[in-house]
């Protein structure tokens, strides 16, 4: 809205327009002449009862405005042009809805064109045009407004009053005396018609406007037009006000920084000069290739440029830092003195001498290559069994820095690739960040439990590890925060898992998976004696003299207090036995501590764990089996019942689907072929049998149990005792092959813990029995089988029990028999 000027062709600059007093009156009734002469307006719209100024130029304006000044009436018929862009306008190019203007004065300027002064009177509607030379005359018809209560009218006062005073208000350019303009309004028809005219609005809206007939709805599209540009001021202002305040607040710290600058100019201290040149310094140093040097020119040059209280300044400068940090091409020495190697494994590491060969074999291979890539390794097994101290050996063997991430647990991709450097807060991956804690490219890299990486809707670790992982790509990998080129390909990355059933197949199949199995009793007496008994008297403050363990109080640690794959829990218990004789020692002024069978329970109190021992069963039906576990073998009792029925199987105990199977599998073998082995067909016909594996708390899966449970069957149905001290493992087939089963050796050690002197497993594991010390085998027979007629064969005695069970039905007993029975 503004009072001060009406941009169009015509208009000049001038004073706050004029109206006359009698215009807050209703406008006298005219007489209209037949004929008027239209002058045509570009960009603006003469309402009723507004004074204007215009200056007119075109030859035919002209010649129409003198011709009409020198009337008695001074009368002319002023409509607006459609296209402001048409010269001389036609009769179409005029809008057909006017306003009969007055002529109140004019002046002739010195450059040939004229300056009127016009009032609108009242509107009009063309009917025709009735000449176009010397200029336009028109036939017109008088357009009258309606009216509205007196209640109603001073309400679209009012309104229309408040809304322009608001804007009046908002608007620096606009007067304040405009204000006293509309406070002497009393005409809503002038009222809505001198705002309409002072609006900033297309010319079509106010055209649209001064063709509304209706008063009411007049006022009513008005007022929407106040509300509109008064929502525009508003936040026009808003925008102001934030601005000069941010201007404010840029100025107050540009004067409080050159303040800071002075002072530090007096100081003889430059705090943004001084961290440029230790970049420079730095970078001198470094070993990096041309492209890396490139962009931390780059980005050092854009450093310099910025405002150090510019946050962009801190990214930038937090960026180079990291490059600065990181060892780039400086590379550590290769160590291949593979007697030095082997001593450090063995010094660190009891037994694991098949992970040793593979150790030693990839180092060798290592040595060989030209391009001096690394091998990417997996260790493999249970909790405890040494696999993350393994890498530790390995890279103070190598004389290499160790670095070792977690990845349990890690969800997010970004913690692998690292986050884009523009983000608050941004960090490299880890990897890139494990880089930086060690000063050269090819250390030892450990990537701890990396079955336990997980996904959701942050992205998939396990596929941004691929890259890291695959030796034809991580040469040139490219972390999001660096984005640059780093050479991975050299490192020496040790992974580490309990399970390769949750590793990705793709991340799977680019590692050398390493097995390390659970430790046997005797492997772990020894790493007692060896290493962790001396370092639980180290770290308690114990020397050799003031305690001493018993091999058989050790052994009873290992079985009656622990139960594991490893020996974290063995430790545990040990320090629990340091503790106990540092208090003795300095409580009771006691020199020495002998820890023994006898004393054992008083440090560390009731065994927890029974380890199963062998039991002779005199009762058919029962037979002994062997189970792998997460924490080394057991042996396992298979038992099964007969009750009178129809033929069912049923099974207890807490077995998995594969287990369920195997037995089924088991029973329906035995039903095919009974009489084979001198069972009647009736007795399936007459007796359920119900299978079961005690300890049902715990959940039990697996088919190596398959011919330990057609034992168990075989024994019942036959009335023959299974042969003592014996054991079996093996999955078999419908048609009774015996297949080969894992876990041999934990298997084969449980046995040999519980007394078993026999064992029968399948012929394809005699391999994995070989490699087993033969000291630990000593006294165990092994009966190697291929199907299941030599497993009955090796495990059921010859002979019935004393009073077998009569399973024949009474249909075919003999006709004495059944006399007898009723007699």
């Amino acid at each position: 809205m503004t009072f001060n000027s009406l941009e169009n062709d015509f208009l000049i600059e001038g004073d706050l327009p004029d109206f006359e007093d009698d215009m807050n009156q209703q406008l006298p009734d005219e007489d209209l002449p037949e004929a008027i002469s239209i002058l045509a307006l570009k960009n603006t719209v003469l309402f009723p009862g507004v004074v204007i100024p215009i200056t007119v130029g075109r030859d035919k304006s002209i010649h129409l405005v003198k011709d009409a000044y020198y009337t008695e009436h001074r009368r002319i018929g002023v409509v607006t042009q459609k296209n402001t862009e048409v010269e001389n306008p036609a009769p179409e190019d005029l809008y057909e809805t006017g306003t009969i203007a007055k002529i109140l004065k004019m002046i002739r300027m010195p450059d040939g064109t004229v300056t009127i002064v016009i009032q609108g009177r009242s509107k009009f509607q063309v009917e025709k045009y009735l000449t176009q030379e010397p200029y336009f005359k028109a036939q017109i018809h008088k357009i009258q407004d309606t009216t509205l209560e007196d209640e109603k009218v001073k309400a679209h006062m009012f309104h229309l009053k408040e809304k322009a005073y608001q804007i009046i208000d908002l608007s620096p350019n606009l007067p304040s005396e405009a204000k006293i303009a509309l406070d002497n309004i009393d005409n809503l028809s002038f009222l809505i018609n001198f705002i309409s005219s002072n609006l900033n609005l297309e010319v079509e809206e106010k055209q649209a406007i001064l063709e509304v007939v209706s008063l009411e709805e007049k006022s009513d599209l008005v007022l929407r037009h106040l509300n509109n540009e008064l929502q525009v001021l508003e936040v026009s202002e808003e925008i102001q006000t934030r601005v000069r305040q941010d201007l404010d607040d840029q100025q107050r710290e540009y004067i409080l920084r050159q303040q800071i600058k002075a002072i530090q100019d007096e100081l003889g201290e430059d705090g943004f000069q001084t961290e440029m040149e230790e970049f420079r310094t730095k970078a001198e140093g470094k070993t990096w290739s041309e492209e890396v040097q490139n962009i931390f020119d780059k980005e050092l040059t854009r450093l310099s440029r910025l405002n150090p209280a510019m946050p962009e300044y801190a990214i930038v400068a937090n960026y180079l830092e990291r490059m600065l940090e990181l060892p780039w091409e400086n590379y550590a020495e290769e160590n291949f003195k593979f007697k030095h190697v082997l001593e450090v494994l063995d010094e660190d590491h009891y037994g694991l001498e098949k992970v040793k060969d593979r150790i030693l074999e990839q180092l060798a291979v290592l040595k060989l290559k030209a391009d001096r890539k690394a091998p990417i390794l997996c260790f493999y097994g249970p909790p405890g069994v040494g696999k993350t101290s393994l890498g530790k050996s390995i890279a103070r063997a190598l004389e290499k820095d160790f670095v070792r991430i977690s990845l349990g647990g890690v969800h997010d991709e970004a913690e692998i690739r690292g986050h884009r450097k523009t983000y608050i807060g941004a960090m490299p991956g880890r990897i890139i960040q494990g880089l930086k804690r060690c000063d050269t490219s090819n250390p030892v890299f450990m990537l701890d439990e990396i079955d336990k990486v997980g996904n959701d809707h942050r992205g998939d670790p396990a596929s941004a590890l691929l890259e890291v992982l695959d030796p034809e790509q991580n040469n040139s990998f490219r972390d999001n925060f660096l984005e640059v080129e780093y050479d991975l390909s050299r490192i020496m990355f040790i992974a580490t898992a309990n399970t390769l059933s949750t590793i990705h197949p793709a991340l799977l199949d680019r590692m050398e998976v390493i097995e390390l199995n659970s430790y046997s009793l005797e492997e772990k007496m020894e790493i007692a004696k060896r290493h962790l008994i001396p370092q639980a008297k180290s770290d308690h403050g114990l020397s050799g003299k003031n305690l001493t363990i018993s091999p058989a109080a050790l052994r009873d640690i290992i079985e009656k207090y622990t139960r594991e794959a490893g020996v974290r829990r063995l430790h545990q218990k040990i320090s629990a036995l340091c503790r106990g004789a540092a208090k003795e020692i300095v409580m009771h002024d006691k020199d020495q501590i002998r820890i023994n069978t006898q004393n054992l329970k008083k440090f560390l109190g009731v065994p927890r764990f029974e380890n199963e021992r062998y039991k002779k069963v005199d009762a058919p039906g029962v037979a002994v089996g062997l189970a792998w576990t997460p924490v080394g073998g057991d042996i396992l009792f298979i038992e099964a019942t007969l009750t009178h029925g129809k033929g069912d199987l049923r099974l207890t105990g807490q077995l998995g689907d594969v287990m369920k199977e195997s037995a089924t599998l088991a029973y329906t073998y035995l039903r095919a072929n009974c009489e084979k082995y001198g069972i009647p067909h009736e007795v399936f016909q007459h007796w359920n049998v119900h299978l079961h594996i005690p300890a049902g708390a715990i959940p039990k899966d697996g088919p190596s149990a398959g011919i330990t449970m057609l034992t168990t069957l075989a024994s019942l149905y036959t009335q023959r005792l299974v042969a003592a001290d014996l054991a079996m493992t093996g999955e078999m087939t419908l048609r009774g092959k015996v297949l080969p089963v894992g876990g041999i050796k934990e298997k084969v050690l449980a046995a040999v813990r519980a007394g078993i002197k026999t064992l029968i497993m399948s012929r394809e594991n005699e391999k994995d029995v070989s490699e087993i010390k033969a000291s630990y085998l000593e006294g165990i027979t092994f009966h190697y089988v291929e199907h299941a007629d030599e497993v009955l064969k090796f495990a059921l005695e010859g002979e019935k029990v004393a009073k077998p069970l009569n399973l024949l039905p009474p249909s075919t007993s003999s006709k004495e028999e059944k006399i007898k029975r009723i007699a």
